[in-house]
């Protein structure tokens, strides 16, 4: 949903991708992007940075849970899938498939 640019109060946190309101994988890539180097903004460590490693300059603005993609093994495993140059049409496939299903839980008339 954070690549869909759905996120509370507008923030901006998490999207990772200059594509916003389009269904990409675009948030995995960007987070496995090994051209980024995160950094916590404060000491609570909640809020992360994104910077280039080259230049320094600001690329995106994460939090904690969106980073837990990229720290956690099993869920790397998923994220490093999905971020692969052909996982596009799996993204959306798989993404799909799950919001469907999830939307459809509680339809007992369709049964």
């Amino acid at each position: 949903m954070r690549a869909l640019n759905a996120n509370v109060g507008q923030s901006r946190h998490g999207i990772f991708t200059k594509r916003t309101e389009t269904l990409t994988n675009d948030f995995f890539v960007n987070l496995l992007d090994m051209g980024t180097e995160w950094k916590a903004v404060s000491d609570a460590k909640d809020v992360f940075e994104g910077r280039d490693r080259k230049t320094g300059e600001l690329k995106w603005t994460g939090t904690r849970v969106d980073l837990v993609f990229g720290s956690n093994s099993q869920l790397r495993a998923l994220a490093e899938v999905y971020a692969s140059s052909d996982a596009q049409q799996k993204f959306v496939h798989d993404f799909v498939a799950a919001w469907s299903k999830v939307m459809n839980l509680d339809r007992f008339d369709l049964a």
